[in-house]
């Protein structure tokens, strides 16, 4: 009929669509008031906030305001959970998980490590404090394209030749190469991000004072001079006391929402359907 393709009539019956499925969620409630209470603290906290932002206090009117934004933010909360709208919310579940986890960091946080507890972390993440290897040398480049099937031999002769002779400069031999062909005290992490794992590894653990290779790169073969060469070391706790405490307080706090969700996750039980053969299977 043509009454039901009017726009009123569309938005009186998703009105009353909208009023039933409120009171089917509503039903069980009885017909006293639901009390929304505004506290002295509450206010407060909308005073402090304020001001805050405005830097001045709120008029009166402006506090108005305020109250009446709360109890509608209020007022709409409790419905909209009691029309189970939080559900299948990712943003909501999110911020909830995160509110939650809040509480297992705040008792981290309420420990204080003693030296002890800060040099015996020191000692058990070394690797995480201790400083890289310092390396100071020098390099003769060596494209394999430009040598072909004479590149092993070719690396070979120069090698020789700088063992040989101490007169000879290292910059005159080899071939053209885009980078510098010295590097004075730079981190072995430095060398492996200019030439790659294999020839940091390499030169790591090389003799200083020789001429050694050949040492492969990404960009081919190498024939290095290790002029100096400073291994990492672990500091001594006074040097990097924030820093270990930084991270001691990061464990902790680490440790504790495991240990959160290990006792939270005690009383669910836990399936996962596998897509594979669509059997459920238990997580322990």
């Amino acid at each position: 009929m043509k009454f039901l393709r009017e726009p009123l009539i569309h938005f009186l019956l998703l009105g009353a669509t909208i009023f039933a499925a409120f009171s089917v969620v509503t039903r069980h409630r009885t017909d006293r008031p639901r009390e929304i209470v505004i506290s002295q603290g509450t206010l407060e906290s909308m005073v402090i906030g304020f001001s805050r932002t405005w830097q001045r206090q709120p008029t009166e009117g402006e506090l108005r305001g305020l109250v009446r934004d709360y109890i509608r933010e209020e007022a709409a909360y409790r419905e909209a959970l009691a029309m189970g709208l939080e559900r299948d919310d990712t943003i909501v579940r999110r911020r909830l998980r995160q509110k939650l986890e809040f509480l297992s960091d705040d008792l981290a946080s309420q420990a204080v490590p003693t030296d002890e507890d800060l040099q015996q972390f020191l000692q058990s993440h070394s690797e995480q404090f201790q400083t890289d290897t310092v390396l100071s040398f020098r390099h003769v480049y060596l494209n394999p394209q430009l040598h072909g099937a004479d590149l092993k031999t070719d690396v070979a002769r120069l090698l020789t030749r700088l063992d040989s002779s101490a007169t000879v400069d290292p910059d005159s031999l080899g071939d053209p190469f885009l980078l510098e062909s010295h590097f004075d005290r730079v981190s072995l992490s430095d060398v492996k991000k200019t030439f790659g794992e294999k020839f940091s590894s390499t030169v790591a653990a090389a003799t200083p004072g020789q001429w050694q290779g050949p040492v492969e790169s990404g960009y081919g073969l190498h024939l290095v001079f290790i002029s100096q060469r400073q291994d990492g070391q672990l500091p001594a706790l006074a040097d990097i006391r924030d820093q270990v405490r930084r991270e001691w307080f990061n464990a902790k706090r680490n440790e504790a929402t495991d240990k959160f969700y290990e006792a939270l996750l005690r009383g669910y039980s836990i399936k996962i359907e596998s897509p594979e053969n669509n059997k459920i299977a238990q997580v322990h």
